[in-house]
């Protein structure tokens, strides 16, 4: 794993800051209010912290933490993480186009070091080409006629993830519906196919195929992502049509990663969905 941070987002990471301490104060059964009181840093401002809503100091953080009883080499990560949330985040050319719960998972993509994504109908946004991520966007109707083209283009510079310098370690199992879905014209998809085998080929990405005939899986609720980071915990994530769940209890977080490896297992071998997809190809 490589150091956090890939693309600068201050917001996300004082997000992931928050959920950790939010975490281990209630690991000791403490209040917000006995957390201050242990701490000496008021109550609002612990509130604060929690949330990421402003920036977290890391003395502050150091403090807190002690008052928990917390392990050094936790505190020393906090603090270190607490410590890079400055500048501007990469989506912010975006920012007008782009939901406020969509800035939260594209800022934790960036900074993730590992993401397995879990998609039945549509293709995960990281492997979708121009004219396949236009196609989709028109269909949906969701974004602002106006706004489409730079909607486009914000995921495009958001799938440049997989092939920086330190990219992103990407396993993708897509139903096979989503490789059927009829978006765009027939060239649209058929280019979209060539892309996808471009992209299995990459060292950091792994392509699976769920078919029908691969069994019963436990994903039965639908699409669902799980960040790994280097300096964090994992971090799962969930859509619905007007948002999204971020599931941070590293309890809950073990029935997603229990289901990771349950998809793995039942999908077809990453060889295998290769030759499905380019068996869909015209004329190979």
């Amino acid at each position: 794993m490589g150091a956090m941070a890939t693309r600068n987002d201050p917001s996300a990471l004082r997000w992931l800051v928050g959920v950790e301490l939010a975490h281990f104060r209630r690991q000791t059964s403490m209040t917000i209010a006995e957390a201050s009181d242990a701490s000496g840093i008021t109550r609002a401002k612990v509130g604060h912290m929690e949330t990421g809503r402003y920036q977290q100091y890391p003395d502050d953080v150091a403090r807190l933490l002690g008052s928990y009883g917390v392990a050094q080499r936790d505190i020393d990560r906090l603090t270190s993480l607490a410590g890079s949330t400055e500048g501007k985040s990469w989506w912010a050319p975006w920012s007008n186009v782009v939901p406020d719960w969509v800035k939260t998972f594209v800022g934790l993509e960036g900074l993730a070091d590992a993401e397995f994504v879990f998609e039945p109908m549509v293709l995960p946004g990281l492997l979708q080409t121009e004219d396949y991520a236009q196609a989709l966007t028109e269909s949906a109707g969701f974004v602002r006629r106006d706004h489409s083209e730079r909607f486009v283009s914000f995921r495009l510079a958001r799938a440049k993830r997989l092939t920086e310098d330190d990219p992103l370690e990407l396993h993708a199992v897509i139903g096979e519906a989503a490789l059927r879905f009829n978006i765009g014209t027939k060239e649209i998809r058929q280019a979209q196919y060539r892309h996808l085998l471009k992209l299995a080929k990459l060292p950091n990405v792994t392509i699976q195929v769920l078919s029908p005939e691969d069994g019963q899986h436990v994903a039965t609720t639908g699409q669902f992502v799980v960040f790994d980071f280097a300096q964090a915990q994992s971090i799962a994530y969930s859509e619905h049509l007007e948002g999204a769940v971020y599931v941070q209890d590293q309890d809950h977080l073990r029935t997603y990663k229990m289901a990771v490896e349950n998809l793995r297992s039942v999908a077809s071998a990453p060889t295998k969905s290769v030759t499905l997809i380019r068996s869909m190809i015209d004329g190979s």
